[in-house]
């Protein structure tokens, strides 16, 4: 039978790798930049000449949303997962909803959050363009 704390610790250690991973490829992909940056740069398309400040910006905020965004899916995952594993126990299915319940009202606070983004950063670069600008 599992326990949560084998879960946790399994959890963890993945986590762990996956941000040395993370870390380490782009680095050993880099041929003349020792540290990776024109690699990432390039390839998440943050980097480079005539990029402006404000739409990288909402391209950072865009990937932070997307990892809390499965952040609040693993969330949702773990509740299922304690609701099939409860037994019959009404303690740990409820503990289990509100894992679930949780995970979802996240996932809609990270939807809504994405939607307001989405829309600022558009108006923002619509209404701050040379032309629009020399329109006045």
């Amino acid at each position: 039978m599992f326990h949560i704390q084998k879960i946790k610790t399994i959890a963890q250690i993945c986590l762990i790798v996956f941000v040395l991973m993370s870390v380490v490829v782009p680095v050993m992909a880099a041929d003349d930049d020792m540290f990776g940056v024109k690699v990432v740069g390039g390839t998440t398309g943050l980097g480079g000449e005539g990029k402006d400040l404000r739409s990288v910006i909402g391209k950072l905020i865009n990937v932070a949303l997307g990892f809390l965004g499965v952040i609040a899916v693993i969330i949702v995952l773990i509740g299922g997962f304690k609701y099939m594993t409860a037994g019959g126990s009404e303690e740990k299915a409820g503990d289990a909803r509100k894992y679930i319940i949780s995970g979802i009202i996240g996932l809609a606070i990270i939807l809504a959050a994405y939607a307001i983004t989405t829309f600022v950063i558009s108006q923002l670069m619509n209404a701050t363009t040379a032309d629009d600008v020399a329109d006045l």
